[in-house]
């Protein structure tokens, strides 16, 4: 584990995206967790919420101090300030703010932001240059844009719980992580990084819009659409690669191994001490054993649950071939390629207590990323940010005894 002052790494360089300001009306995970990869970078994010309840995820499980472990690791480097939207004088603080930011981050269902009198007419009339980020589920048109959605009807709707669950004749199933919610978290903030460049170049904001569906489309068709991507070859009913994972148990445990190449085959034939699959038919070329691949996967597995899982890794190690154990999330924590590169940092919370996070995991060797504070209260900083918009003492008062604020 690293020292606990690892974990402000980047406060005092400020990390590349130093000195933009992010104004965060998103809740639940994509949103987010979006903008905390911006915050980490050093971006200033103020998080907006609904003063009575907050961000959603603020009321789930694993808590400490009152909150949320979820709400933790996506949220921390926020400021976050309780905002009445649907008053008059609510909207207009967020205007105020939004004038002097850099982007504007929205994950209403579609419709939503212009009742509130907050779209992007009503932002870029304040910051003409503004990037506006509009985030959903299905998009701003078609049947599905005005649903409710979550991760799982996602993976449903797109196809990726058909992909894990094997072929098209098998019962469909989740992966078991939000996989659609966090693949549009980080597509979002690469998105928002390009406009800021472009912006940098032109002078001209822009609105970008994501939908989770089309995050999780394009993230499938690089590997898992190959059956659907010759308009001209139409495949019927996609078979799957194989119905046998490329976890295999040993007589201790369980370990993961893969070999691609003629070169990885001819080493696992060495380490399981098996010659005569280099004869066997069925596995002589790459093309071969792809297409025999539940054969010889299972081959493997009856020579693997032989042996511990320690005396395998060894043996394939010593061949050159890939493989890993397959550790439990509790395991993970003290493995030693996860402690060599310190990916894991520990801090005090002032209300939650001791936290252990995954760091930023891209690391700029001139500004670091890094986390500068956790993540905060629910309007913990309202009165702060208020003042810095000139508002006086007795302003402020005035909006908390309207309960246009809270914090």
């Amino acid at each position: 584990m690293v020292k606990e002052s690892d974990a402000v790494l980047g406060a005092k360089s400020g990390g590349p995206l130093h000195g933009y300001r992010i104004i965060d009306l998103t809740t639940m995970i994509s949103g987010p967790f979006a903008t905390m990869i911006l915050g980490d970078q050093g971006a200033e994010v103020i998080k907006v919420e609904t003063p009575k309840q907050g961000d959603h995820v603020r009321a789930g499980g694993h808590r400490s101090g009152g909150l949320a472990a979820n709400f933790l690791n996506n949220n921390r480097n926020k400021r976050s300030i309780a905002l009445d939207l649907k008053s008059a004088e609510g909207r207009d603080v967020l205007l105020r703010l939004a004038a002097g930011a850099d982007v504007f981050v929205q994950n209403f269902r579609p419709g939503v932001v212009e009742r509130l009198g907050v779209g992007e007419a009503d932002i870029r009339a304040v910051r003409p240059d503004i990037v506006y980020v509009s985030l959903n589920g299905f998009g701003e048109s078609g049947p599905y844009a005005a649903k409710p959605t979550y991760d799982p009807i996602i993976q449903a709707v797109s196809g990726l719980a058909s992909v894990q669950g094997g072929s098209d004749e098998s019962p469909p199933r989740l992966v078991r992580t939000i996989v659609p919610d966090k693949m549009t978290a980080v597509t979002a903030a690469q998105a928002i990084t390009a406009a800021l460049l472009a912006r940098a170049k032109s002078g001209e904001g822009q609105h970008v819009r994501l939908s989770m569906l089309d995050a999780v489309l394009a993230f499938l068709w690089s590997s898992d659409m190959g059956g659907q991507t010759f308009v001209d070859k139409p495949v019927s009913a996609q078979r799957a690669a194989s119905f046998i994972d490329l976890i295999y148990a040993t007589l201790d445990g369980h370990i993961s191994v893969a070999v691609m190449s003629d070169r990885e085959w001819q080493a696992l034939t060495r380490a399981l001490e098996r010659p005569e699959w280099l004869e066997d038919g069925r596995f002589t070329t790459p093309a071969l054993r792809d297409q025999n691949i539940n054969e010889r996967l299972a081959l493997i597995q009856e020579v693997l649950k032989a042996r511990t899982s320690a005396d395998w890794l060894a043996r394939l190690e010593a061949e050159g071939v890939p493989c890993a154990p397959a550790l439990t999330r509790n395991e993970l924590i003290a493995h030693e390629q996860v402690v060599a590169s310190d990916i894991l940092v520990t801090s005090d919370h002032p209300h939650a207590g001791r936290l252990r996070q995954a760091r930023p995991a891209a690391r700029f060797d001139k500004t670091p990323s890094g986390i500068r504070h956790g993540a905060p209260l629910l309007g913990e900083h309202s009165d702060e940010i208020l003042a810095e918009l000139g508002l006086s003492r007795e302003e402020i008062a005035a909006l908390r005894g309207a309960g246009v604020i809270a914090g």
